[in-house]
This record gives structure tokens, C-alpha cells and sequence, in this order.
């Protein structure tokens, strides 16, 4: 009896302590949950923006001073210092030629200044000398007209050999040709020792030269477009790496070709050229319209292979979001798809991403 008795209080004793430890328990409250913050990061907040509509067609570039020099006399090439692809100096000796014949042509004709000199001379104090005496009656009327005759006929021939020595001289100027602009050359046409010709029929081509200071863009745009491109006039090239340049004057040429009914459109590039050259193929740009476009900052883009994302910010977190990109205009890129209007986009990518993954770590049980 006594140790039934014994059980049955430690039985009692124990449903006691259990009561008293449910209502303490029921008495305490569970601390809430830390409330959710937005993630500390810098954000830009994408809007639409005010933009143009574009259409696009390929250009060539192509130099606004270009020239291909041609033989001004007959003579043989003595020296070609420059090959094709070499840079050239305005003044720069770009074809040399043998002057023997000139020279001597040039001497001939300053002999001939001075005998046609010499006999105007005499011919000028022989007309003064008439004019003298006939005044005092010892010559006639015809003596003195014909000694001025004479002096005007030395007068003639002394000018038409200074015109014949100044022609002699440009046929000596021209062995030597320089390069009227600085520029580079793109095709030579004739070699050290061989002879050329001035004409007829033409002259023959010697040397070409291209400037790359001054360049320009030729388009063929067709004529359902050229009213948009008229209302605008503005473009910009497009380059290999998505950068743009701004375009200067836009020229609509007046006329289509009537083969392809497509109208030529000229523009002109800035002075550094934007490392473009004669001869390459460009994308053009052209205003045609207006419209609205998301931009985002390329530094705020995270490439993951081929695909392109950004961090957009919720209200508690952060998700990496992959986008569809369009044309990039400058530092920025329009954004087709994968971003609404409104939203938050992380500025330091970097940063995000430390946040997100310190994020998903303190989450993991």
C-alpha cells in the first residue's frame, strides 16, 4: 500500500509540473520576425523616354578630297618615293621626272627673251630718234610710222617670248609633282623609268591620293523614305562595337536613278573620322519618326554567356532578369523586353550580386 501510495504522488507531482510548464509557455510570446527592408543598394528608377523611330540602310565611307594626279608633261619617271598605303605631307614630292628637255627648252626660250629684249631695245631708241628730228622736218610722216611699227612689232615679239618662256617653265614645274593636301596614297599607276605622256587623248594617271581628315558617308536610300529623311535631316553611323556617331550635314541628292528609283544621301563625319576609312561599310541611322524608348546605362548590364541581364530591385529583394537589348545610343541601350516602365534597376551590379548571394546564405537553414 504505502508504495502505491508513493507512485501514485510522483504520478500527481508530475502532471503538476507539466500544467505549470504549459502555462509558462502559453505565458510567453515568440519574439516576431524581423521586419523585411528594402536591399541597400543604389538604384536607378527606367522611365520611357522621349525618343526618335529609326530606319537604317548601309554606306560606304568614302573621302571628300580625293584625286588621282596625272602627267602634265612628256618625260620619264625618275623617283616614286611613295608607295600605295604610305602617308603623305601637303608639298611632299609625290612623282619626279627627268627635266632635260625642259631645262633646255627653258634656256632656249630665256635666249629668246633676250634677243627679242634686244631688238625692242633698238627698235624703241631708233622710233625716239625719228620722233626727234621729224619735229625739226628732216624725216616724213612715213619714216616715223614706220619706225613706230617696228618698235611695236619688237614689242610683240619681246611679249610672246616671255609668254612662251612662262609656258616653258610650267612644263618644268610640272617634273616635279607634290601632294596638295595631307592624305594617304591609294593606287600608283606607273613605276621609275617609265616614260608618260601628257596627251592626247588624255593624260596619263600617275598617282592617287586620299585625305582622311575630311570623310563622308554615301547612301542609297529608296524613295518611300526620303520624305522622313527631308522632314529630319538627321542620322548617326552605327559602328561595328554598337557605338554611334552623330552625323553632320545631311545632303538628299535632288534626283532618284531611274534603274533603282533610290535616291543618294550624303553625310558628312566629324574630323577625327571615328576610326573610319575610305572604302568601309557602315550602318546608318535615320530619323524617321517619333517614339518612346526604355534606356539603360551599360554599366548596369551583366553579361552571363550570350544572355544580357539586370538586377531589378523589388520591395524585399533582388532578382538578376534577363533582357532583350535594341540599338545603343551612346552609354545607354534601349531595352525591347524584360523591364517595365517604373522599375528599379541596380546601378553597381557588382553589389547586387554580393547582396543576393550573402542573401540566399543567411536564408539556408
Amino acid at each position: 500500500m504505502h508504495r502505491k501510495h508513493l507512485i501514485g504522488r510522483a504520478a500527481h507531482l508530475a502532471a503538476v509540473a507539466l500544467a505549470v510548464a504549459a502555462l509558462a509557455a502559453c505565458g510567453r510570446t515568440a519574439p516576431p520576425p524581423a521586419a523585411a527592408t528594402p536591399p541597400p543598394l543604389a538604384a536607378l528608377t527606367v522611365h520611357a523616354e522621349p525618343a526618335h523611330d529609326e530606319q537604317a540602310w548601309d554606306g560606304v565611307v568614302e573621302a571628300v578630297h580625293e584625286a588621282v594626279i596625272s602627267a602634265q608633261t612628256n618625260a620619264r619617271v625618275t623617283e616614286l618615293p611613295y608607295d600605295v598605303n604610305d602617308a603623305v605631307r601637303k608639298g611632299d614630292v609625290l612623282v619626279r621626272f627627268s627635266d632635260v628637255e625642259q631645262k633646255s627648252a627653258r634656256s632656249a626660250a630665256q635666249a629668246q627673251i633676250a634677243a627679242a629684249q634686244a631688238a625692242y631695245t633698238e627698235a624703241d631708241a631708233s622710233y625716239q630718234r625719228f620722233a626727234e628730228i621729224y619735229g625739226k622736218g628732216f624725216v616724213s610722216r612715213a619714216q616715223l610710222d614706220a619706225e613706230r611699227a617696228r618698235r611695236d612689232a619688237a614689242l610683240a615679239a619681246l611679249q610672246s617670248a616671255r609668254a612662251q618662256s612662262s609656258q616653258v617653265g610650267q612644263q618644268l614645274d610640272y617634273t616635279v609633282l607634290r601632294a596638295p593636301y595631307d592624305g594617304i596614297v591609294t593606287r600608283r599607276f606607273v613605276q621609275v623609268g617609265e616614260a608618260v605622256q601628257a596627251g592626247p587623248p588624255a593624260p596619263q594617271q600617275l598617282i592617287a591620293l586620299a585625305s582622311l581628315q575630311d570623310l563622308r558617308v554615301s547612301v542609297q536610300v529608296p524613295q518611300s523614305a526620303i520624305a522622313a529623311i527631308r522632314r529630319y535631316h538627321a542620322a548617326e553611323v552605327v559602328l561595328d562595337d554598337g557605338r554611334r556617331v552623330a552625323a553632320g550635314k545631311v545632303t538628299v541628292f535632288p534626283y532618284a536613278d531611274p534603274q533603282t528609283h533610290s535616291f543618294s544621301v550624303r553625310l558628312e563625319l566629324p574630323g577625327d573620322g571615328a576610326g573610319l576609312y575610305p572604302g568601309m561599310t557602315v550602318k546608318v541611322a535615320f530619323t524617321s519618326g517619333e517614339a518612346k524608348r526604355l534606356l539603360l546605362p551599360l554599366d548596369t548590364l551583366v553579361q552571363r554567356g550570350e544572355l544580357v541581364g539586370a538586377y531589378v530591385l523589388g520591395e524585399h529583394d533582388v532578382a538578376l532578369r534577363q533582357l532583350r537589348l535594341g540599338h545603343r545610343y551612346g552609354d545607354r541601350v534601349e531595352v525591347l523586353a524584360g523591364l517595365d516602365d517604373g522599375e528599379r534597376v541596380a546601378t553597381d551590379p557588382a553589389a547586387a550580386a554580393r547582396w543576393l548571394a550573402g542573401h540566399r546564405r543567411g536564408a539556408t537553414p
